[in-house]
């Protein structure tokens, strides 16, 4: 909810005035061999009250064999629907930059797997879309931020040894619901599949105090429990926390996830807060 624009392009804030700069960085199933690590870097710039734009940094890591970037640039129209509700509509584009680095793999099997056996670099193109229906206080989004399946890895020496990246779909949404003055309560769920996948399903509930401080806890179904903080630590400046538990049986050989963000929202409008506009905080 807080890194909207890297899995739909449509993303808006209908707010011209109002640059979003994000950063997060996730550790996953710390003490786990090759835990994966994900780095993400955003920034969306409205353009117009009908065009907005944004690029987007991801960095996947399995250990120190597997790595995966994506590149991408994102394209948003707004069009408004009432006074109150917007519908965008949004393209990205970009290249995924894939290797893999075997030098010195220890092997659990006497005869190792020769899928392993080539260090891989390759590079395939990709695009996405997507929708996003959002109002002063709720937002629901549609998208698939990569439409192109792509092949890791190929049919070798009569050994059928592919990878292959499979087209995600992404359902997302939230609301705030203002308690009082000082006190605003923000559930929001994440829906995610994929062929060959179940369904993934992330419910969050956060409350936001004195539009400073912000606590929540979440839980993905069949898989983890999490918890998450956040400060805003000067105007349009936040960071943040979250600590994710596994519960399935994958939870016995890890200590958890860690996750950090960091989220800037820079205004050229000095008389607006652009915080009160973002979805990402409302």
């Amino acid at each position: 909810m807080y890194n909207m624009s890297v899995i739909n392009p449509a993303y808006a804030t209908a707010d011209p005035d109002v640059i979003n700069f994000g950063g997060l960085y996730r550790a996953q199933w710390v003490g786990a061999e090759g835990g994966p690590t994900t780095g993400t870097f955003f920034t969306h710039i409205p353009l117009t009250k009908k065009v907005e734009v944004g690029a987007s940094l991801i960095h996947d890591q399995i250990g120190d064999v597997v790595k995966e970037t994506n590149i991408f640039m994102d394209f948003a129209y707004v069009i408004d629907l009432n006074a109150s509700n917007k519908l965008s509509f949004g393209i990205k584009g970009g290249v995924t930059l894939f290797s893999t680095d075997f030098n010195g793999f220890v092997y659990s099997d006497d005869l190792p797997d020769p899928a392993f056996g080539n260090n891989l670099s390759k590079v395939f193109p990709n695009v996405g879309v997507g929708a996003f229906y959002f109002g002063e206080n709720y937002y629901l989004g549609l998208s698939s931020p990569n439409l192109l399946s792509t092949k890791h890895l190929e049919r070798q020496e009569g050994i059928v040894t592919t990878g292959v990246e499979a087209i995600h779909y992404f359902f997302t949404g939230g609301y705030v619901f203002n308690l009082n003055d000082n006190l605003k309560f923000k559930p929001a769920f994440m829906a995610k599949t994929a062929s060959g996948a179940p369904t993934s399903i992330d419910l969050t509930t956060n409350f936001l105090i004195n539009e400073v401080f912000e606590i929540g806890a979440g839980y993905r179904f069949d898989d983890s429990v999490s918890g998450l903080v956040n400060f805003r630590v000067a105007e349009g400046v936040r960071i943040g926390y979250a600590y994710d538990y596994t519960v399935s049986n994958l939870g016995r050989f890890n200590s958890g996830s860690h996750e950090i963000m960091f989220l800037f929202d820079l205004n050229r409008n000095k008389n607006k807060k652009g915080y009160d506009k973002s979805p990402r905080f409302f």
